[in-house]
C-alpha cells in the first residue's frame, strides 16, 4: 500500500527529475509514469488540489518526452480540477496551454475545443476572458477552414456580450457568424444571424445601425429572398411608423421564434425606447424632402 501512496509517488518522481552528483540526466520517463499514478491516486482520494498539481507535472513530463498530445490531455485534466476548485486564473492558463499543445500536434479541432471549455467555465467569473477564449477558438477553426464547427462558439460569445450589455459587440459577432455561414453555404444559419444582429441593434435602440445592417445584409441575395429579410423589413417599417403594437406582434412571429433563445428574449422586449420620437423624425425628413423638391 505504501508504494501506491500518491504523496510518496510524487516525491519519488520529483527526485527523478532533479540532477545530482550521481544522476546527471533527469529520468522524465520514469517520473512521468509516477506523476500520472499520483494524479489518479489523489483524484480517487478526492484531494483535488494535489491531483491538479500532479497532472501539471505529468503534463510537463510528457512535454519533456516530446509527446504534446499526452501533455495537452494532462493539462486539460488539471484545468478541469482547477475549475472544481474555483481557481479561475488557473482555468484560463491551463486551457490556453492545452490548446497550444494541441496546436503543436497539428490538431486544431481539440485546440479550439480546449479554449471553448475554458470559456464556458469562465463565463460568469471572468466574462471578458471567456469572450477572448471564444474568439480565439473561432479563429483557430476559421484558419483551418472549419467555420461550420464554430457556429455554436459564435452564439456563445454573443450571449456573453449580451449579458455584459455590449450590444454592438454582440451584433458584430452575429454578423461574423453570418459571414462564416455564407462560406459554408449554410443559408438558414446565415439569414438567422443577420436578423439576430438587427434585433440586437433595435434592442439597444440604435435604429440607424439596425437600418444600415439591414441594407448591407440585403446586398446578399440569399438574405434578400429569405423569410428573415421579410421579418426584418416589417420590423423596421413598424419602427418607422411608430407602431408599438405591430413591433410586439412581429416579436411573436415564427421568424423570431426560430432564432436563438437569448435573441428571442430581446425581440419580445421590443421596443425598448420611444418609437414615437422616431416617427416624428421621419416625418420631418419627409417634409424637408418635399421642400427640396418644391420648384415654385
Amino acid at each position: 500500500m505504501a508504494a501506491s501512496d500518491p504523496n510518496k509517488l510524487i516525491a519519488k518522481a520529483d527526485k527523478l527529475t532533479k540532477l545530482t552528483l550521481t544522476r546527471w540526466n533527469a529520468d522524465w520517463k520514469g517520473a512521468t509514469v509516477l506523476y500520472e499514478q499520483a494524479a489518479n491516486g489523489f483524484r480517487v482520494a478526492r484531494d483535488y488540489e494535489k491531483a491538479k498539481i500532479a497532472y501539471e507535472k505529468a503534463s510537463k513530463g510528457q512535454e519533456m518526452l516530446a509527446s504534446p498530445w499526452d501533455a495537452a490531455k494532462h493539462m486539460e485534466s488539471a484545468a478541469a480540477l482547477a475549475k472544481d476548485l474555483s481557481h479561475w486564473q488557473e482555468v484560463l492558463d491551463f486551457y490556453r496551454r492545452a490548446s497550444e499543445l494541441y496546436m503543436e500536434c497539428g490538431r486544431p479541432q481539440p485546440a479550439s475545443d480546449a479554449l471553448a471549455k475554458g470559456a464556458r467555465a469562465l463565463e460568469d467569473s471572468m466574462s471578458e476572458e471567456a469572450i477572448q477564449l471564444y474568439t480565439d477558438a473561432c479563429t483557430i477553426l476559421e484558419d483551418d477552414g472549419r467555420e461550420q464547427m464554430a457556429f455554436d462558439l459564435y452564439r456563445a460569445a454573443t450571449n456573453v456580450y449580451i449579458k455584459l450589455e455590449k450590444y454592438t459587440d454582440a451584433a458584430s459577432f452575429m454578423l461574423r457568424l453570418g459571414l462564416a455561414a455564407d462560406k459554408c453555404n449554410a443559408t438558414n444559419s446565415q439569414c438567422k444571424a443577420y436578423l439576430s444582429a438587427i434585433v440586437i441593434y433595435l434592442y439597444a435602440h440604435d435604429f440607424k445601425q439596425a437600418e444600415k445592417c439591414y441594407n448591407d445584409c440585403s446586398q446578399i441575395d440569399a438574405f434578400l429572398r429569405s423569410d428573415q429579410n421579410r421579418c426584418a423589413s416589417k420590423l423596421l417599417a413598424a419602427y418607422t411608423d411608430g407602431d408599438v403594437e405591430e413591433i410586439k406582434r412581429i416579436g411573436q412571429s415564427s421568424a423570431i421564434s426560430n432564432l436563438d433563445h437569448v435573441i428571442i428574449k430581446l425581440a419580445r422586449k421590443l421596443p425598448t425606447g420611444d418609437v414615437s420620437a422616431l416617427k416624428a423624425d421621419n416625418a420631418e425628413d419627409e417634409e424637408d424632402a418635399l421642400d427640396e423638391n418644391d420648384l415654385t
